[in-house]
Order: C-alpha cells, then structure tokens, then sequence
C-alpha cells in the first residue's frame, strides 16, 4: 500500500503553494491549519477574495476525506463546494479546523471554518461534498 502524500508547501504543487495553507493535524476525523492571510490573497478592493476561503475549504476537507479512505486505496475528491464568507479581512494569521458530517462508501461531506487567529471571529465556513475514487500515483499534495 503506497504511504500518504506529504502535504507540505514543498511537495506541493505552485498553486497550492501560493495559497500557502499549512496542516498542523491530519486524521480521518479532523483536520487542523493555518494560513497567513494577506495581498497575496487580495481581490481588486483590497480584501481577501472569496476564492481563497473556497480553496482552503477544498483542500481541507479533501486532505482529511483522503485520508479517511486512503486505507482503501481510494482518495477524495470535491465535487460540490458551499463556501460563506461572513468577515472581510485584509491580513492576518487564520486557523483552518474540518471535521465529517457524513463518512460513506461512496461520498463524505466535511466542515471547514476559518477563524481569526486570537480573536477566534469567524471568517468562513464551507461544506464539501466528496466522491471517493480509485487512487493514483501522482506525487503532487
């Protein structure tokens, strides 16, 4: 059975590099993070687009589900993301937390917030649905 790709910036790939989320904990049931918000992330008006909150929901969530089935020789892939966004902000440290909702044979559901780091202020807060596939060996997090 092959291992569990490495999720560090390093190994991944440009884009999700860029993004620049780091896991501190990844399980089956919880995933835990962080990610330095900041013009890097900024949308024309100067805050943080709303995409960036929808990425971090979908590697989160993906990285965790994956993990959940990787057991089986399967990894998970998004196939419908709700993402709210509830606070602009301009910079700043965020905290990444997911957990199930639903664990199939098939598809999960999982639940991303980002928060403020210190204040606690919820940023975000997105669902994915996933579809567990057959894995591949493709090397890239």
């Amino acid at each position: 059975m092959a291992t569990f790709p490495e999720m560090s910036l390093d190994k991944a790939s440009r884009f999700l590099a860029a993004l620049g989320l780091e896991f501190d904990e990844i399980t089956a049931d919880a995933v835990a993070g962080r990610i330095e918000l900041g013009p890097q992330h900024h949308n024309p008006w100067g805050v943080v687009h709303g995409g960036v909150y929808s990425t971090v929901v979908e590697r989160a969530a993906s990285v965790g589900a994956s993990r959940a089935v990787h057991d089986q020789g399967l990894f998970a892939v998004g196939v419908h993301n709700m993402t709210d966004v509830f606070v602009t902000t301009v910079q700043g440290p965020a905290v990444v937390t997911a957990y199930p909702v639903f664990q199939g044979e098939l598809q999960q559901v999982w639940s991303v917030d980002v928060s403020a780091e210190g204040s606690g202020t919820l940023l975000a807060r997105g669902q994915l649905r996933l579809q567990n596939v057959p894995a591949r060996n493709s090397g890239n997090g």
